[in-house]
């Protein structure tokens, strides 16, 4: 379902202080979000404990809570649910593993991972380490912070480039040389040949 600009900006308004609001705002955008995660949760390892319906609220809730949640347009909105998403991913993923053989394993779940499914953020097969794709898109945006956007947007936020380059004002084509640059970095940096 679309939510017009108009729309969320009353919603997201009225939304924190009033409960039927936020309600309405989360019914309005949830099968599209559910979808999103969904898509996601196909890339992560079969054993992840944490489900879709779980992520999507907690990222709600998150982005409810936020002082300064002034989304410009829809995309921005879904660009600040997939940072929120990505942060409770990680976040998740780290808690996890501080909990197996007392800590850091170091290649998490004994598999290094393969990144050919970043080409389409809806049908990726290859489960990703969710810990290594953080530490690797955390390197990344230390050094072109556009780049590393760019990708949590894509897949985090299932944007395709044309609305991240509405988003950020810039022309699709230098997105798409953005995200062929940094796939294919972030595909080096997290394969087996790299280890």
């Amino acid at each position: 379902m679309d939510i017009d600009r108009g729309r969320l900006t009353t919603l997201l308004t009225r939304a924190r202080t009033e409960q039927d609001a936020a309600a309405t705002l989360l019914h309005e955008v949830y099968e599209e979000l559910r979808r999103l995660a969904q898509s996601y949760f196909q890339r992560l390892p079969p054993n992840h404990t944490l489900q879709p319906t779980a992520l999507v609220n907690e990222a709600f809730l998150k982005l409810m809570k936020a002082e300064d949640l002034e989304p410009r347009d829809r995309e921005h909105f879904f660009a600040l649910l997939a940072g929120a998403m990505r942060q409770i991913l990680t976040d998740h993923a780290r808690r996890r593993n501080a909990g197996k053989r007392g800590g850091d394993n170091g290649n998490r779940d004994g598999k290094r991972i393969t990144l050919s499914g970043l080409g389409d953020p809806a049908g990726g097969v290859d489960p990703i380490d969710l810990l290594a794709l953080d530490d690797a898109l955390r390197w990344l945006g230390e050094r072109d912070e556009r780049k590393a956007r760019v990708v949590e947007l894509r897949l985090f936020g299932g944007l395709s480039c044309a609305q991240i380059a509405g988003m950020l004002g810039l022309a699709p084509r230098t997105i798409e040389a953005d995200w062929f640059a940094a796939r294919a970095w972030l595909q080096r940096e997290l394969s087996d040949e790299h280890a």
